[in-house]
């Protein structure tokens, strides 16, 4: 599968996962896909929510990896950092 498959597939998720997380306050930022990383970013209520590593973990990881198996694992990123990679 090539790169713009995964990316149109990883937009595919987000947008349906965008509204549960929205009606919490929240929002979550496609930052970058790499080498089986998915880079995000969370925003408005998720930013230091307790909640937010379970949602992250257990919520957006698990539905991309369910769907995308290119997809290894999502890491959150904070503030405006991004690992040179």
């Amino acid at each position: 599968m090539s790169d713009e498959d995964i990316l149109q597939r990883i937009g595919v998720v987000f947008d349906e996962l965008r509204p549960n997380i929205q009606m919490d306050g929240g929002d979550i930022e496609f930052v970058r896909f790499q080498e089986g990383v998915v880079y995000i970013r969370m925003r408005g209520a998720c930013v230091g929510c307790p909640m937010s590593n379970y949602t992250l973990k257990m919520g957006i990881e698990t539905a991309l990896k369910d769907r995308i198996t290119e997809v290894h694992e999502v890491i959150a990123l904070t503030g405006d950092e991004f690992p040179d990679l």
